[in-house]
């Protein structure tokens, strides 16, 4: 027994609840942080977030002191067991981004506006010394690091620029 046939505005109507459906649930899913914007908001499945105030003064004559926090180091775990480290300013913008895990997190999301700049800078690279290896891109105002291999990735990026006094690169792991 043939199944009958549907017609056009049949098709049509599942296409477009389909498509309404699909951007439903895109308009749901939380939002990474964004390098040089707010910090994210934990994704869905996220296991563990945690907050750890970083206070970096030195006086001229090179004493430490304590004052108030210089940044913020936020950690949340993906449900994927990816370990993503933020790095907040005192103003509560991320100005590093750091990653450890079996997955390399969504860096569209992580980098947001500076996304193009590091694929440009990707591409450059990749055309330099070929497709494979750390990835290192230096580009004005944007640092992105990456390794890793199947299951073992790592990673950061940060704002040169953006780093708190007494902060160093040394300091986004």
């Amino acid at each position: 027994m043939k199944a009958p046939k549907q017609s056009r505005h049949g098709h049509l109507a599942k296409a477009l609840a389909f498509a309404a459906s699909a951007l439903s649930v895109c308009a749901a899913a939380p939002a990474y942080a964004v390098l040089g914007g707010e910090p994210m908001n934990a994704p869905q499945g996220a296991t563990a977030t945690s907050a750890k105030a970083v206070a970096h003064a030195a006086t001229a004559s090179g004493a430490s002191s304590t004052s108030a926090s210089d940044y913020t180091i936020r950690s949340t775990t993906l449900a994927s067991g990816t370990v993503i480290n933020e790095y907040l300013s005192a103003q509560g913008t991320v100005f590093g981004i750091a990653w450890k895990g079996p997955r390399v997190p969504d860096l569209a999301s992580l980098l947001g506006s500076y996304f193009p700049q590091y694929q440009q800078g990707l591409k450059a690279q990749r055309a330099a010394r070929g497709g494979r290896g750390p990835v290192s891109v230096q580009d004005s105002g944007l640092v992105v690091e990456s390794d890793g291999h199947m299951g073992a990735f790592a990673g950061r990026a940060y704002l040169p620029q953006s780093l708190p006094a007494g902060v160093s690169a040394s300091d986004i792991q």
